[in-house]
C-alpha cells in the first residue's frame, strides 16, 4: 500500500469556499460559448433580447465578482474520496464541507443569499449561512480527492421530475410531456440532466450528477452518435427545442443547450427515469486535493466571452411608475417591452402570507398597494456602496394564490419570473391589470437599474421583507396584458408552428 495522503480540514474548507464564491459570479465557459452560439442563431426578438441580458449580466458579474442570480442556491457537493487519503479533522466530512459553505456565503466582499430553511414542514427557519449542504461521497482507489460543487437554484430544482416507468415506456415521450408543466420558471435556455435506472433516489442523483459534465451537444451532433445513449441525448435535444419554448419561455429556437444522461442497472420490473433542469445560472466547478494545499480555480478569460452587450430596445415604452394609471396599464399589449422608472414595492411568499393573515385578522396593513406595482424578489445583501445586491425576479406562480387578494388592494402591475397559472391569468384580465416579466438569470443587470432601496414593512423577514425600490429603466416584457393575452402560451405555440413549417424568418 502506498503512503497515506493527509488532507487537512482547512485545505478542504478553503477549496469548497473558493469554489462556491467562484461559481457565484463565473459561468462555466462551455455554457457561455453555447449561449453565444444560441444568441447568434436565435430568430425570436424577445428571446434574443433575453439571451443578450443573460450574457451581459454574466460578463458584469465576472468583472464585478457579484452573483449571477440572487438565488445563490442549495449547495450540492459530490466527493470521490481516494481510499489512500485521510481527513485530518476532529469533525465529520459533512461538518467540514459545511464550514466551507458557511465561509463562502458569509464572505464580506460578496455575501451570498442564505436560502436554506430548517424544519421545512413547519416553522421553516432560515439557517442564516446556507448550510447544510447536500453531500454525496463515493470511496474510490487512489491518493487524491475529487470534488464537484454545484449551487442549485430553487426555480430549476423545483421543476425536477421523476417516474417509475414500465420497461416498455418511451423516455422521449415522457420528457416531452413534462416540458409544458415545467413552464419557464427554470429559466431556459439551460440543460436537462436525465438519470435512467438504479432505484428512485439513485436515479435522481444520476440526473443531478450528469449536469456536472461540460456542454458538448454541438460536437456530438457533428461527429454523430456512437451508442444508444448518445442518440437518445440528440433525440431529446431536438424534440425539446422543436417545442418552441425558447429563452425565458418567450418563444424561440433555443430551449435547451444540451441534454445529459447517466444510467445504472435497475430491477427487471421497472425503469426509473428522473429529469432535473439546470437554469441560465448554471453553477458548478471541479477541484482536486492531493495533500499539497487548497485548490484555487483559475478565472476564465473575459476576452473569450461573446461580444454581446444588452442595451434597452429603442422601441421599448418608457413607463413612469409614480404616475401609473389603469388606462396606461390597459394600453399595454402582450409582448411589449417596457422600461420602468419610479417607485415600486417588493414582496414574495412570506410577505404575501403575512398580508393574508393580517387581512383575515382585520389588522391595518403597513403599506398601501393602491395604484402600485409589486416586484416578486428576494435580493442579495448589498456590499461596497451598492443600493441593493443582485435582485432578479423569483418564480411568479408561487404568488398565484394571493393574486386576487392583492389586486383587490388596488395593485396595477406585478413583476416576476416566468409564466402565471391559468387562474391567475383569469384574475389579471378580470381586474384589467398586467403581469410583467423580468429576465431570470440577469439579476446583477436588473439590480443596476435600482437606484434606491428601503425596507418599508416586515423587516424581520430578511430578504423576504417588503422594500420600496426606486428604479430607472428597468427592462421588462408584458407577459399577461389586461385582456388576458398570455405571451407564455401564445409565443411558444407560434414558434412551435414556425419550427415545424421551417418558417424561421421574423423581422427584428
Amino acid at each position: 500500500m502506498s503512503d497515506m495522503t493527509v488532507i487537512s480540514e482547512n485545505d478542504l474548507i478553503e477549496s469548497v469556499a473558493d469554489a462556491l464564491q467562484y461559481i457565484s459570479y463565473y459561468h462555466p465557459m462551455d455554457y457561455i460559448r453555447a449561449l453565444g452560439d444560441a444568441y447568434a442563431a436565435e430568430k425570436g426578438p424577445a428571446a434574443k433580447d433575453a439571451i443578450a441580458q443573460i450574457l451581459t449580466n454574466s460578463r458584469m458579474c465576472a468583472e464585478g465578482h457579484r452573483p449571477i442570480c440572487q438565488d445563490t442556491g442549495i449547495v450540492n457537493v459530490f466527493v470521490r474520496w481516494g481510499m489512500n487519503c485521510r481527513l485530518d479533522s476532529e469533525r465529520s466530512l459533512q461538518e467540514v464541507v459545511d464550514e466551507g459553505v458557511r465561509r463562502a456565503y458569509n464572505h464580506p466582499d460578496n455575501k451570498l443569499r442564505a436560502s436554506i430553511l430548517a424544519d421545512p414542514a413547519f416553522t421553516r427557519r432560515n439557517t442564516r449561512d446556507n448550510t447544510p449542504s447536500v453531500l454525496s461521497v463515493e470511496m474510490v482507489p487512489g491518493n487524491r480527492v475529487d470534488v464537484d460543487v454545484a449551487a442549485k437554484g430553487g426555480g430549476s430544482e423545483n421543476k425536477s421530475k421523476f417516474k417509475m416507468m414500465n420497461p416498455s415506456d418511451n423516455i422521449v415521450d415522457w420528457v416531452l410531456e413534462q416540458i409544458p408543466s415545467m413552464g419557464a420558471g427554470w429559466c431556459p435556455p439551460g440543460m436537462l440532466g436525465i438519470g435512467i435506472g438504479g432505484t428512485a433516489e439513485h436515479c435522481m442523483k444520476l440526473a443531478k450528477l450528469s449536469l456536472m459534465d461540460p456542454i458538448d451537444m454541438g460536437q456530438l451532433k457533428e461527429r454523430e452518435a456512437q451508442n444508444d445513449i448518445e442518440q437518445l441525448r440528440i433525440d431529446i435535444f431536438d424534440a425539446v427545442n422543436a417545442m418552441g419554448v425558447g429563452a425565458q419561455g418567450l418563444g424561440g429556437l433555443s430551449t435547451v443547450l444540451d441534454v445529459k444522461i447517466l444510467d445504472a442497472p435497475c430491477h427487471a420490473a421497472g425503469k426509473p427515469v428522473a429529469m432535473i433542469p439546470n437554469c441560465a445560472a448554471t453553477r458548478h466547478a471541479h477541484f482536486t486535493l492531493d495533500g499539497s494545499g487548497p485548490a484555487y480555480l483559475d478565472p476564465p478569460k473575459l476576452d473569450e466571452y461573446p461580444q454581446v452587450t444588452w442595451k434597452p430596445d429603442a422601441a421599448a415604452k418608457r413607463v413612469n411608475l409614480d404616475a401609473l394609471t389603469p388606462d396606461e396599464v390597459a394600453s399595454w399589449q402582450h409582448g411589449d417591452r417596457l422600461l420602468l422608472s419610479g417607485k415600486m414595492l417588493t414582496g414574495r411568499d412570506a410577505a404575501h402570507k403575512r398580508i393574508k393573515d393580517m387581512l383575515e385578522a382585520g389588522e391595518e396593513l403597513p403599506v398601501d398597494f393602491k395604484g402600485r406595482a409589486i416586484y416578486y424578489v428576494g435580493p442579495v445583501d448589498p456590499v461596497m456602496g451598492e443600493v441593493v445586491g443582485p435582485a432578479g425576479p423569483t418564480t411568479a406562480t408561487r404568488m398565484d394564490k394571493f393574486t386576487e387578494m392583492m389586486l383587490d388592494l388596488g395593485l396595477l402591475a406585478m413583476i416576476g419570473k416566468a409564466e402565471r397559472g391559468h387562474n391567475a391569468v383569469e384574475v389579471i384580465s378580470k381586474f384589467r391589470v398586467a403581469y410583467l416579466m423580468a429576465t431570470g438569470g440577469a439579476a446583477y443587470l436588473v439590480s443596476r437599474a435600482i437606484k434606491g432601496a428601503e425596507v418599508v414593512a416586515f423587516e424581520d423577514l430578511g430578504m423576504e421583507a417588503i422594500y420600496e425600490f426606486e428604479v430607472e429603466d428597468m427592462p421588462v416584457t408584458v407577459a399577461v396584458d389586461a385582456a388576458g393575452n398570455n405571451v407564455h402560451t401564445l409565443a411558444p405555440a407560434e414558434w412551435r408552428r414556425r419550427i415545424a413549417e421551417g418558417d424561421l424568418e421574423l423581422a427584428e
